[in-house]
């Protein structure tokens, strides 16, 4: 007597494996999928590009202004 699952993948084959669209994880947390816009800087770190402002705020404490 064969067990259930071995007659299952006997009669249908063993299932699809799914694709991944995961690329990686930025410098502030958020997923990368093949596909995005990222930023690389001097030091290593990836950056998705919709995270560029937080990431030059948050982590390299640069300030935007208006000129006055």
């Amino acid at each position: 007597m064969e067990h259930p699952l071995i007659t299952k993948v006997n009669r249908t084959g063993y299932p699809e494996k799914e694709q991944s669209n995961h690329w990686g994880i930025d410098a502030m947390g958020d997923e990368i999928k093949f596909g995005d816009s990222i930023v690389l800087d001097p030091y290593g770190e990836v950056i998705l590009e919709e995270n560029l402002e937080d990431y030059l705020i948050e982590r390299l404490g640069f300030v935007y202004k208006k000129a006055e």
